[in-house]
């Protein structure tokens, strides 16, 4: 149970309908969204690996989940991780069991020649499309969706929700898609806390993320750059920065940019901050506890886990911040290092405090050696963009579009042909 209390520049929305009966409330909630579905178009943006439908005791319960709504128009999985036709045809078979006669189900098949040809003649207009992953997954998605015309409203979540249900769905969408919130974009977050271990969860988020923009803001102040100041106090406003759900307007999605690495949620939160003013975003809490797949911390492997997960992170922040004036040097990065650090410690004392009033296990020397970890990772992030400055998103399909005026009708024809 959450309170009602609102801090920072935009709306949280708490999950006080908790004190009351729950299935009278998702009850309630689908009649409404049945509703608002008879004028406003809602679409639901899948990224899924084919590695995902190997684990139906996970899938299954998401998509028979799905089955039970009808407010959706549309659902779109982009399915990575399927070179074989024979891989697509399953997932074709597997997910085609969400159409009804009121609702689209398509797959972009992100390995398959047509998608790839449709790759290829972007990248030769000079227009990076970015790598494998779930965040080009995700952009080429929105390009199908863009094409079709036929969405005003997209939500998106992960495929490997192991404690999903229909009411996180519900609760993703209506923000963006009631009239009389006037939201664009609306995160999702929860809690991360494994019922099984008793522990807290979400280490990227609890000891890099938070720490980090919450003492970039001091600095940025400190050191006279106000702009980025906001910037890192917007970011430091969200319960969750990493969550994997959001849902936002068509009319906003079509103009930003979509990182392809780890960094495609504050990448994101980053888009929106530059388009959308603060009245018109929200995040919500979705559900009582959150229950995914984790990654190994993978200290010596900075292409696996939680390392690769820091290192594409801060490389946005850092280039981020060099982009916006910020003059970064060797002295400059170390002092950002030792201040994250140091901060990340204090916060790690208030979690301690929070798991013990609350009779969780906290190894608090594994949380202090992961912290320490992270800021090690920060100076092989400084090293890596120093040596490569790269640009790690996928342009608009707004910008993609004044380059290529039909691509949309090449990616339809795409997709409904690997769908036929």
């Amino acid at each position: 149970m959450t309170d009602f209390h609102q801090e920072g520049i935009i709306t949280t929305l708490h999950a006080l309908y908790e004190v009351f009966d729950r299935e009278e409330y998702l009850m309630g909630l689908e009649q409404k969204l049945e509703e608002y579905s008879r004028h406003i178009r809602i679409s639901l943006l899948l990224p899924c690996l084919y590695s995902e439908m190997l684990n139906p005791q996970v899938l299954d319960l998401i998509v028979d989940e799905i089955q039970k709504v009808r407010y959706l128009n549309s659902v779109v999985v982009a399915l990575g991780g399927a070179i074989e036709e024979s891989k697509f045809k399953e997932a074709k078979e597997y997910f085609g069991r969400l159409i009804t006669p009121e609702r689209d189900v398509k797959i972009i098949w992100v390995d398959g020649l047509r998608i790839q040809n449709i790759l290829s003649d972007i990248s030769e207009r000079k227009i990076p499309t970015g790598v494998q992953g779930k965040g080009q997954s995700v952009w080429l998605a929105l390009g199908y969706l863009f094409a079709r015309e036929d969405s005003d409203v997209i939500a998106l979540h992960d495929c490997d929700i192991l404690t999903y249900n229909r009411l996180l769905l519900g609760r993703l969408i209506e923000p963006t898609v009631n009239p009389n919130n006037d939201f664009e974009f609306c995160k999702g977050y929860y809690p991360r806390i494994s019922p099984t271990e008793r522990t807290m969860k979400g280490r990227v988020t609890r000891l890099f993320v938070i720490p980090f923009v919450d003492v970039m803001k001091q600095i940025m102040h400190d050191q006279g750059y106000h702009a980025l100041e906001s910037f890192f106090a917007y970011h430091r406003t969200f319960n969750y920065p990493l969550a994997g759900e959001f849902s936002f307007t068509a009319r906003l999605a079509r103009g930003i940019n979509i990182a392809y690495d780890w960094g495609l949620e504050v990448s994101t939160l980053s888009e929106v901050y530059h388009r959308v003013i603060p009245r018109k975003i929200a995040q919500i809490d979705l559900i009582s506890n959150y229950e995914h797949k984790h990654q190994a911390l993978s200290p010596d492997d900075r292409t696996k886990g939680l390392h690769r997960m820091v290192i594409d992170i801060a490389k946005f922040y850092f280039n981020y911040m060099r982009s916006n004036g910020v003059v970064l040097d060797d002295a400059f990065v170390e002092m950002v290092r030792q201040t994250y650090y140091q901060n990340a410690l204090k916060f790690i004392k208030q979690y301690s405090d929070d798991a013990e009033v609350n009779d969780l296990v906290f190894d608090r020397h594994e949380e202090e050696l992961t912290a320490w970890y992270f800021h090690e990772f920060l100076w092989t992030t400084w090293k890596e963009i120093g040596e490569k400055r790269e640009d790690t998103q996928i342009p608009s399909w707004n910008r993609v579009l004044y380059s290529i005026p039909d691509i949309y009708i090449k990616l339809l024809k795409a997709v409904e042909a690997d769908n036929a």
